[in-house]
């Protein structure tokens, strides 16, 4: 019997660099049930592995992700609204699964981000875009009310009046217009797209892992609700980065002009 496709790749091109590759371009990386059920699995080792300080997604071929696959959406057209409310709740949840990675994350966005596939961007810490990406939460122009948490983090990423523009026009953004309303924070040519994003993603690697780590989960939903939730969490977390190795790696690495090599202790 033939195994079905997961639909999903993982690979670790550079040393605490994991890339996840949504692999179904046939339906342009729509989020089959495989790749769900894959996706799920592999955040959650993700979580669990120590080696790991990134994390980057992409798409195979020409698009990132065009969304939920549209036969699973629209398979059980007279089901009642409680039994899709079942479906719909743990698709939403498998997916942003990757916010409670607590390594950086980074969604290289090569081709068109649409609906869910864009949502899955935006769970990501940072967005680069390749120069031919376009992305749309066209969600009311398919008769449907958003998911995947768009409702909640488009205002936060782009402010509520632009998030309402294009949660209620469902209109597509091109790459350069992403980069200017903060969507992505920068935007790469397409020759070379992943090798660009790669080599931000090792960057990020090479500095030091508790460091990292503490500042994302400081950084999660927006940051703190005040500048004194800020200073208490600042007051906690800072002092651990100074009883580590790494802080003095970094002292001395500093000192004497060279890169330093940080270990997580």
């Amino acid at each position: 019997m033939t195994e079905a496709p997961r639909h999903l790749t993982v690979d670790r091109p550079a040393e605490g660099v994991v890339l996840l590759t949504l692999a179904n371009p046939a339906q342009r990386n729509a989020m089959s049930p495989a790749m769900t059920e894959a996706w799920a699995a592999t955040v959650d080792g993700l979580a669990a592995d120590p080696e790991v300080r990134v994390v980057v997604v992409t798409g195979e071929g020409s698009a990132f992700c065009s969304g939920g696959d549209p036969r699973w959406i629209a398979g059980e057209p007279d089901a009642p609204v409680h039994r899709l409310r079942d479906r719909m709740l743990p698709f939403y949840r498998s997916w942003l699964s990757i916010r409670r990675l607590e390594v950086p994350t980074i969604a290289a966005v090569n081709g068109p981000a649409v609906g869910a596939g864009l949502c899955l961007a935006l769970a990501c810490d940072i967005r680069y875009a390749a120069t031919s990406a376009r992305m749309s939460v066209p969600f009311v122009r398919l008769g449907m009310h958003a998911g995947m948490g768009a409702t909640y983090s488009l205002p936060k990423l782009v402010g509520e009046a632009r998030a309402r523009e294009l949660l209620l026009t469902g209109r597509m953004v091109g790459a350069e217009e992403a980069e200017r309303i903060g969507l992505v924070s920068s935007v790469f040519p397409d020759d070379g797209f992943l090798d660009a994003v790669l080599e931000q993603a090792a960057s990020i690697a090479a500095t030091a892992p508790i460091a990292s780590r503490l500042t994302k989960v400081a950084l999660r939903d927006g940051g703190h609700p005040d500048l004194e939730a800020a200073l208490e969490w600042e007051g906690l977390a800072q002092p651990v980065t100074l009883a580590t190795e790494d802080l003095q790696e970094g002292v001395r690495a500093s000192r004497e002009k060279r890169p330093p090599v940080f270990t997580g202790r």
